[in-house]
């Protein structure tokens, strides 16, 4: 019987092979550990080379009957299962944080046995089967997050490895009580073509400012069987589920540490190195937040149909809906804010029935608009009345419904040639309008013209208030590039940076990594545009507060595409409403953001200047109290992912990262 010795073979060549990886990789990774201990600060490499191994699990499927010319089966087989063996050399480019590639080329064993199948005679028949290929996979490598995880895919080319080992693409085939068949299929395939795509996840084996840059990637990946039809006969085809990791070692360019005292001394006039760190790092805190409502409802170009993300209810559902349901969250990061939100906001519809279902006098007025006409932007209209008729039962006497070419107020203006996908899915919306003051926010006793914000409840963890900033005066005209060496009393480092901005932050719960309290020496090192070096110090000490007893207060202040003068339009609204709650010896927490159209520079000074305006109106209205020693913190985030409200990926997160927004946290 061939078929059990083949297999039992197949699983200790297998397990041979494995071991003898992992011993390997042990023992470079501890060679490694030792010849990377390097004391020169680096950034992180734009190309990484290595090599992969893995376990492929493959699944036969198909019909498999007429083996060769000489060899046809009485029963045919079509499915089966099989261990196999990859091995690979690999190649790595990365763009940036985010975007790159990735090229592996190797051996790829697909080999694996068929289910056993009876023969008309009533005897069981196996079939095995060795086919092995040279692969080449090359994949888009996309890494969303901060952390190691990455998701990769792409098209894969397979070689038979017959011609380039000299093997045979062998098969046996065994018939109970009968001597087994030992041969070679026909009509194989020299080329298969594929894909894949998987998951992994990267750990630094080094130290992140080594020369060399070790990190080990486990991953898993998917190929489905298109396209990998070993044989242009039958339809025998191979899927593959496989696990396995990546070795790769790649070098980062030095950031100069130890700056010549001479060097210090030219540019210390025009480099000034200031840090502030609050009184006490809160882990979380308590925010009540007046979340503002868009009063816009999103429609996919050319279609009108509400898209799924709005949250619709049937009317028993609609019938006990009511908007305080929307106010108390679950503690969630600073992460979940843009989920948390989104969760109010798409429930838009939904507030705005039982908002007029509350006040009967109550009305408003729908302007869909579609680039496609007029005629579109009022069925779109149409679309939300019909729904707020028929589920909240609202008279339609007091909805009018208006179509357009454009909105209102269009994000797309003429002359506009950049990014016109994502300004034109902004403006094929529904507004939502009115004039009764009951569904308008109020201040001092005058209709804005917003409408009246939802009020949310939530704990935030490391919220904003709890940065250390970091103001490096003249950064941008002099300097190349700066980091940071943060050390603790005990002498431990940790490393930020390169940044090329006047100002950064960081969390002080980061520094303080879990520790309740600590004193850090902060050292500036960076390199001016003309090859000089800088080196300043500073000191600060942290302590933890988990969770300060009194709630912050968070505003919003929404801007329309491009918009930074806007801010005079809430002019009221912060003076009577926002200022009034600042504290004595409170603190004023405003950041600036922008969505991601348009240049990344202009975004940054769009949200600065608001972030401006804000201050000042503020500023200008305590004055006129008694209140002594407010505390403002600013920041303009532009479009930097990191600190965006929202997502980018929908008009509804574009629209709502277009925004200032301030907290008021007491002392």
């Amino acid at each position: 019987m061939y078929r059990p010795r083949t297999i039992i073979r197949s699983r200790a060549h297998t397990s041979l092979w494995f071991t003898r990886i992992v011993l390997s990789t042990l023992v470079l990774l501890c060679v490694s550990a030792v010849m990377l201990a390097q004391g020169v600060q680096r950034e992180q490499p734009t190309w990484w080379f290595g090599g992969a191994v893995g376990a492929n699990q493959n699944a036969y499927s198909g019909t498999t009957q007429m083996l060769n010319s000489g060899l046809t089966t009485p029963a045919a087989f079509h499915r089966g299962f099989g261990p196999g063996l990859y091995l690979a050399a690999l190649a790595e480019y990365r763009i940036d944080s985010v975007w790159g590639g990735m090229l592996q080329v190797g051996y790829d064993d697909r080999r694996g046995a068929f289910n056993d199948v009876p023969c008309p005679c009533g005897e069981n028949s196996t079939l095995s089967a060795s086919i092995a290929y040279l692969t080449v996979e090359a994949s888009l490598r996309i890494a969303p997050f901060s952390d190691g995880f990455y998701i990769f895919g792409g098209p894969r080319v397979g070689f038979n490895w017959a011609p380039v080992s000299g093997a045979d693409n062998e098969f046996v085939y065994t018939q109970e009580r009968a001597v087994g068949s030992k041969g070679e299929f026909s009509d194989l395939r020299s080329v298969v073509y594929s894909g894949q795509i998987g998951i992994g996840y990267e750990f630094a084996l080094a130290d992140p400012n080594a020369l060399w840059q070790a990190n080990l990637s486990p991953f898993i990946s998917y190929q489905p069987y298109y396209g990998q039809d070993p044989r242009s006969v039958e339809n025998w085809g191979v899927s593959t589920f496989r696990i396995g990791a990546e070795l790769k070692f790649g070098s980062g360019a030095a950031i100069p540490q130890k700056p010549a005292p001479a060097a210090i001394e030219v540019i210390e006039r025009e480099v000034r190195f200031t840090v502030r760190a609050p009184k006490a790092v809160p882990a979380r805190r308590r925010v009540r937040e007046s979340f503002p409502l868009r009063n816009y409802v999103f429609f996919e170009i050319g279609s009108n149909e509400l898209p799924g993300r709005y949250v619709t209810l049937t009317k028993s559902e609609a019938a006990s809906f009511r908007e305080e349901q929307l106010q108390e969250v679950r503690p969630v990061s600073m992460a979940g804010r843009s989920l948390r939100q989104m969760t109010v906001y798409y429930n838009i519809l939904n507030i705005m029935g039982d908002r007029l279902k509350r006040s009967p006098g109550a009305a408003i007025t729908l302007t869909g608009a579609s680039a496609q006409g007029a005629d579109q932007g009022k069925e779109r209209a149409e679309t939300v009345k019909k729904y707020l008729v028929d589920i909240f039962g609202i008279d339609g006497s007091r909805i009018t419904t208006v179509g357009r070419e454009k909105p209102l107020v269009p994000s797309e203006v003429r002359g506009a040639t950049k990014e016109l996908d994502l300004i034109r899915l902004g403006d094929s919306r529904v507004d939502i309008e009115t004039t009764s003051p009951e569904m308008l926010m109020q201040v001092g006793g005058k209709s804005h013209s917003m409408l009246k914000p939802v009020q949310i409840v939530a704990v935030v963890e490391d919220p904003l208030d709890s940065q250390v900033l970091f103001h490096v005066e003249g950064a941008k005209e002099v300097l190349a590039s700066w980091s940071l060496e943060i050390s603790d009393a005990q002498g431990r480092i940790q490393r930020f940076g390169p940044s090329t901005r006047d100002r950064e932050n960081l969390s002080g719960n980061t520094i303080l990594d879990g520790r309740a309290q600590g004193d850090y020496k902060i050292v500036l090192l960076g390199q001016t545009k003309s090859g000089k070096f800088v080196r300043k110090e500073a000191s600060v000490r942290l302590v933890r507060r988990e969770e300060p007893k009194k709630d912050a207060v968070r505003f919003s202040i929404l801007f329309g595409f491009g918009e930074s003068e806007a801010i005079a339009r809430y002019e009221d609204f912060l003076t009577e409403v926002v200022a009034p709650l600042v504290p004595d010896s409170g603190i004023v927490v405003i950041h600036g953001h922008s969505d991601v159209i348009g240049e990344e520079e202009y975004n940054e000074f769009l949200s600065n200047e608001r972030v401006k305006d804000a201050q000042g109106i503020i500023e200008r209205a305590v004055a006129t109290t008694n209140k002594r020693g407010i505390r403002f913190e600013t920041f303009g985030f532009g479009e930097d992912l990191l600190y965006a409200p929202f997502d980018n990926y929908l008009p509804e997160g574009r629209f709502y990262n277009r925004c200032v927004i301030i907290d008021i946290v007491p002392d």
